[in-house]
């Protein structure tokens, strides 16, 4: 790595120089949209062809094939893979599905609308993927499936959750909507359960404009996921099984298929995304050797071998050790960065779910107790599903979402490293003006002051 020339001046927060004082936003550019993605996309615009199946067939096809799997079924976003995905995998009325905590709320919600009760699962410190100790422990008779998130692009630990798998003979569905093309030892995510989801909405690593896909190996579940949410083109499907005389309206009352636009677009995408991520991969190294020289912030990386990878680094993390840092809160570190002129950073990651309101006291559909466990035998109680998680309930304490690089700059790249030194060096003179303001994750911390 290049040298970077640390000026530990004032901080601009204080009324310093920007470490950052260039245009940098060509180097967060994503997706990178060429002329192939326009002519591609223009061809089924001027064709009228936006609500057709075809270019949609040929994309889920590809895509399929790219990673292994011998389905894939293109949804009109990645809520939508998840939900048709559990409904494939047989979770229905009455069913408790473990899921880790930290992550977005697309991969627990759709459990409520199938009658399912999430049940929270800790992570592990140091990937922040599902810990599968926790998820041990939370295994009851009633437990149907697990659900793995390889959270913000970091592979689960998949051998020893597998094996959970076969001990309980559970279900697993892979949430890789932060993981397109991680490798796990070697393998894609999104290979190893019962069926898969994936967001391609714009900013994730491979964004069509919106959309989504699930992936199985299994007939069965195609058929009963298609049979869900697809409206009139599951006949492909149904025809000759058992589910035929059901060819037309969706079970689940569902239209989730993609539009043509956005399959069109991910057509070009499949062809570019491997040069596109070696760069990315390229960039971020470059970037996450240059801060883990600070004592107190670590970047989150796979360990579990070599041939384990990130893909395309989706929404990338670093551990941050506020007693490093004299306590200085994670809020008043990140507001500091900002000011340096690095404002992609965040506080924190994700709102963790198992002390949200929804899933402890909100009544969705009007059953007179929390949907959480209202299809639950009556003796069950929503305190017993209220757990603490400790490793869950600290991690926005102690992460910084940090720039995302699209483009192998380092000039660029150099400047922001050199902000987060330059906050490091200097977070003495922050300490003072710490409101030590509480955390509770959704990248939202510049809509707060933490420093006064």
């Amino acid at each position: 790595m290049a040298d970077v020339a640390l000026q530990h001046s004032e901080l601009a927060l204080l009324g310093g120089n920007k470490a950052i004082d260039i245009d940098d936003r060509e180097i967060f550019r994503w997706p990178v949209v060429t002329k192939a993605h326009e002519d591609a996309v223009l061809a089924v615009l001027r064709d009228g062809n936006m609500s057709g199946t075809d270019v949609t067939v040929k994309f889920q096809k590809k895509y399929a094939a790219e990673i292994g799997m011998k389905h894939g079924w293109a949804c009109n976003n990645g809520t939508a893979s998840i939900h048709c995905g559990f409904y494939g995998i047989g979770i229905r009325t009455g069913d408790e599905v473990i899921c880790p905590s930290l992550t977005y709320w697309a991969s627990v919600v759709p459990l409520f609308s199938l009658g399912a009760t999430p049940v929270f699962a800790d992570v592990d410190p140091e990937t922040l993927c599902i810990d599968p100790a926790s998820i041990e422990a939370m295994i009851t008779p009633r437990t149907k499936a697990i659900v793995i998130v390889h959270y913000c692009g970091i592979p689960a630990d998949m051998d020893a959750i597998m094996a959970l798998s076969k001990k309980y003979n559970l279900k697993v569905f892979e949430d890789c909507s932060h993981a397109h093309g991680a490798l796990y030892k070697g393998r894609q995510v999104g290979t190893f359960g019962d069926a898969s989801g994936f967001s391609l909405m714009s900013h994730k690593s491979i964004g069509v404009g919106e959309g989504g896909i699930m992936f199985t190996n299994s007939d069965e579940v195609l058929k009963l996921a298609m049979w869900f949410g697809n409206y009139d083109c599951h006949e492909q499907i149904l025809k000759n099984t058992d589910l035929e005389k059901y060819i037309g309206p969706p079970a689940g009352g569902y239209k989730y298929r993609m539009h043509q636009l956005s399959s069109a677009f991910g057509l070009v995408q499949l062809d570019l995304y491997k040069e596109q991520f070696k760069e990315i991969d390229a960039a971020m190294k470059y970037f996450c050797k240059g801060v883990d020289s600070i004592d107190g912030i670590k970047s989150i990386q796979p360990n579990w071998s070599e041939n384990t990878t990130k893909g395309g680094w989706f929404v990338p993390l670093v551990h941050y050790a506020p007693e490093k840092f004299g306590g200085l809160s994670v809020t008043c570190f990140v507001e500091a960065l900002h000011a340096e002129g690095c404002t992609v950073c965040g506080a924190g990651c994700n709102i963790p779910l198992h002390n949200h309101p929804l899933f402890i006291e909100a009544d969705v559909y009007g059953q007179g107790r929390p949907t959480r466990i209202a299809n639950l035998p009556a003796s069950a109680k929503i305190e017993d599903y209220v757990r603490e998680l400790p490793v869950t309930s600290k991690v926005n304490q102690r992460t910084i979402a940090i720039p995302r690089f699209t483009r192998y700059y380092p000039d660029v790249i150099d400047k922001h490293i050199e902000a987060f030194h330059k906050v490091a060096k200097n977070y003495r003179s922050l300490l003072n003006r710490d409101k030590k303001t509480e955390n509770k994750g959704g990248f939202a911390v510049s809509k707060r002051k933490s420093c006064a």
